[in-house]
């Protein structure tokens, strides 16, 4: 049975529906209202596995790299656990060259952890890793509490926020690829056996028990493999709608921008800022999970799109990556990446290294990259002087006061692939829109307006060039436009 929660309205007449507040007013609206937890032994090992989390203590295995590093992992999951709406009461590290394979951490660290559950009255405890079925039992066992890892919080942490039909299923996809190899084992109520005939009894049914009928165990499986067989096809006919529109973009020569970045990075806000999208903005990991598509134009009138997308993170679990594929391609599929960096964060270069590799994962690696160091507002100097050095070509901004962002408008600009066809064309004057095309997708480099049309010299896409051979300026036109620019 899941934790009761009271719904509190929201009034606020001043909220701004251009940043997402009215979106966010609502994800805060429902709060928990501690102690009205009322968790029953015999339930389902899917509702055993969503109840929601409150009281935690995070747990993490340092095997490489410096106390720092390891310190950082923890702040990150600490963040996380925050997120889905924990309070983390401890967090304890262990110096070890690998987990342990049977506990996750060694046996005297196991009995440190039960003191500290005990101490604090902690009803969870959070593992900085992803977890096998046999530590996540061995650990339950240990230290009679529920054990959680990283992966089963970040899929938490997707299940609360995923808006659109397609997030929810891709969210519930991740979730059940998650569950379905670590069914076996999980709770006494598994072993349990449910009417039937034709199949043998499962393990745990003991003397006296074997019979026929096939066990719970082998009924969730069956019935998890259905679900995803069915999720799997929605998913696809929702890519197949993702994938025409962005076949429309390419015929009309439209040039796609990809926001990129770490989860909390500040994407959202950027695009608020650069196309007023009205995306959702909030200082939590994963607010936004639903790519969003807006238009945006050049300072010489060329159309293209900026895309947010699903925030990385270190680690981020391969479930994700494979359910949010379909997603992701977005960024396979643009023109160039605008990889934004929280300038804040204590490890942004670690950032970058998480980003890339999922990138490359998913086919973006080989695509132009804009690198862009959000937050220069809070980031104090010396960190900005030493991004500076480390990545010269980045642009600096600061997506809440607006400042480097006429930069990074610039620097998208240029970067934005030019169309291939140079043309000169004199298009009657009541071919307006014709011409208006052109400014949207195409390069004017020059105009001017003869008595029989308006002569353009343009470079534009194939596609338009294609329209444009009707009203090929002739030769003589050609030259006097050359003159008449010399002069």
């Amino acid at each position: 049975m899941r934790d009761q929660e009271t719904y509190v309205p929201y009034e606020d007449d001043e909220l701004d529906a251009t940043t997402g507040e009215y979106e966010l007013s609502e994800r805060q609206a429902l709060r928990r209202v501690p102690g009205l937890s009322t968790e029953l032994t015999d339930i389902t090992e899917v509702e055993y596995r969503q109840l929601r989390l409150e009281r935690v203590v995070l747990v993490g295995v340092w095997t490489e790299g410096t106390q720092s590093d390891a310190e950082n992992s923890l702040t990150e999951l600490a963040a996380l656990a925050e997120t889905a709406g924990s309070q983390v009461l401890e967090g304890l590290i262990q110096r070890r060259n690998r987990p342990d394979p049977a506990t996750y951490i060694g046996r005297g660290k196991v009995d440190d952890l039960g003191s500290v559950v005990f101490s604090t009255g902690a009803d969870t405890v959070i593992c900085d890793g992803e977890l096998s079925p046999s530590q996540l039992r061995n650990l339950e066992q240990r230290t009679k509490v529920k054990v959680v890892d990283r992966t089963a919080l970040i899929l938490d942490i997707f299940a609360q926020h995923a808006k659109s039909k397609e997030g929810k299923a891709q969210v519930e996809l991740a979730q059940l690829q998650y569950l379905l190899p670590r069914l076996r084992g999980w709770g006494e109520t598994l072993s349990r056996q449910t009417g039937g005939s034709g199949r043998g009894g499962g393990a745990g049914g003991g003397v006296g028990l074997r019979g026929p009928g096939e066990t719970k165990l082998e009924t969730d499986r069956r019935r998890i493999r259905h679900r995803i067989a069915r999720l799997r096809r929605e998913i696809k006919g929702m890519t197949t709608v993702r994938q025409t529109k962005r076949a429309r973009r390419s015929r009309n020569a439209v040039p796609a921008v990809a926001i990129a970045g770490y989860t909390n990075a500040g994407k959202s806000s950027l695009l608020n800022r650069l196309t007023g999208a009205g995306v959702l903005v909030e200082n939590a990991l994963f607010a936004t999970l639903d790519p969003t598509t807006r238009r945006a134009t050049t300072s010489d009138g060329r159309l293209y799109t900026l895309s947010d997308t699903v925030g990385f993170v270190r680690h981020l679990p391969h479930q994700i990556v494979e359910a949010f594929r379909s997603t992701l391609e977005e960024v396979g599929d643009a023109d160039l990446v605008v990889h934004v960096v929280d300038g804040t964060h204590p490890d942004p270069e670690e950032q970058v290294r998480a980003v890339r590799e999922v990138l490359a994962e998913v086919g973006a690696d080989r695509l132009p990259e804009l690198l862009v160091v959000n937050k220069t507002d809070a980031a104090d100097e010396e960190t900005l002087l030493r991004l500076k050095r480390l990545w010269p070509e980045a642009v600096f901004v600061s997506a809440y006061s607006g400042r480097g962002l006429d930069g990074l408008r610039e620097a998208i600009e240029e970067r934005l692939p030019r169309p291939a066809v140079e043309v000169h064309a004199v298009l009657p004057y009541d071919r307006g829109d014709l011409v208006a095309r052109v400014h949207q997708q195409g390069e004017v480099l020059s105009t001017s307006h003869l008595p029989e049309g308006t002569l353009l010299h343009v470079r534009v896409g194939e596609a338009l060039a294609v329209e444009l051979a009707p009203y090929r300026a002739g030769d003589r036109l050609v030259e006097e436009e050359r003159v008449g620019a010399g002069r």
